[in-house]
């Protein structure tokens, strides 16, 4: 693995902003943070036109049978994973559409295994362990660019004939060479010296939720901008569902309780049983024909949406 050029990446330079930080007081020392987070979004924003190639990407692998699996090592990994256990609770994805793999394993996640990113072997040995193929799509996430468990993923991958994201926070980055897509948010130095955790890690979020978000409202799991799909599995979540019926139908909310209990808590259904005055059943069928999404479903009933 070569070094040499390691200090000369962008994420690992000095911010000559930021010299003084042990010296700065602490309304200063937060404002010099603020001031950098600031730039964050730009820096997403300048790369939107290869997310949105992203998503168009990850879109077509889901409605293939495919899955979407992150893969990252240190902070990049598990902001990958962050993002896909939050989608089953938010958008009714089974547990393994969406994936996060993390260098050293589940265990990373709460105890940094630092030599594991090192490792471009241990990438194909995860992807292979999850039954990796040509249906799904492998998003590579990398701070510095240049993570030898990420490229030894994508290249996998690639050789899988799955469909390849990356995303780094350095232009030129290494795993950009190794993805079909490559998404680089060059963010700059930090305001700790090389603490990817500071700015890259925010961008990589950034990235992560549009990803994830754009590809399920395109999957038809969002209705306007109401989580639809989403899971009622404590109490907030059961008024949430509630609400949402409320809002995406202009119901009572007693009728929407009604509709929610006859569609076994589904808020998409009882939505759909609603505006189309369906049985639960019809509802169903309507929004399987509509490859589940509300607006198609109410179309193939003969219902307007709202």
């Amino acid at each position: 693995m070569d070094l040499s050029t390691l200090a000369a990446l962008g994420t690992e330079t000095r911010n000559e902003r930021t010299a003084d930080l042990d010296a700065m007081p602490v309304t200063d020392l937060l404002t010099a943070m603020n001031d950098e987070d600031q730039s964050v979004a730009l820096a997403v924003r300048r790369a939107l036109p290869r997310i949105a190639e992203a998503v168009q990407a990850a879109e077509a692998a889901l409605r293939r049978g495919g899955r979407l699996i992150y893969l990252g090592a240190g902070t990049s990994g598990r902001i990958g994973l962050l993002d896909a256990v939050e989608c089953p609770p938010t958008f009714g994805t089974a547990p393994e559409q969406v994936m996060g793999l993390l260098a050293g394993g589940p265990g990373a996640f709460i105890t940094a295994v630092e030599g594991a990113e090192d490792d471009p072997q241990g990438a194909v040995a995860d992807l292979e362990a999850a039954g990796l193929t040509d249906a799904d799509i492998v998003v590579g996430l990398a701070a510095s660019g240049r993570t030898p468990y990420v490229v030894g993923g994508l290249r996998y991958a690639r050789g899988v004939g799955a469909a390849t994201v990356s995303v780094a926070c350095n232009s030129g980055a290494e795993v950009s060479r190794h993805a079909a897509i490559a998404i680089e948010v060059v963010t700059g130095p930090e305001v700790l010296t090389g603490s990817t955790r500071l700015k890259a890690g925010t961008a990589e979020k950034l990235v992560c939720n549009m990803l994830s978000t754009a590809t399920m409202v395109r999957m038809g799991k969002v209705y306007g901008n109401l989580m639809v799909d989403v899971r009622a599995t404590n109490a907030k979540l059961v008024d949430r569902a509630r609400r949402i019926v409320v809002q995406a139908t202009g119901a009572r909310p007693e009728d929407a309780e009604q509709a929610l209990a006859a569609a076994g808590g589904h808020a998409k259904t009882a939505i759909v049983m609603l505006l189309g005055d369906l049985t639960r059943d019809q509802a169903a069928e309507a929004l399987r024909r509509g490859d589940g999404a509300i607006r198609s479903a109410l179309g193939n009933a003969g219902a307007a949406p709202r």
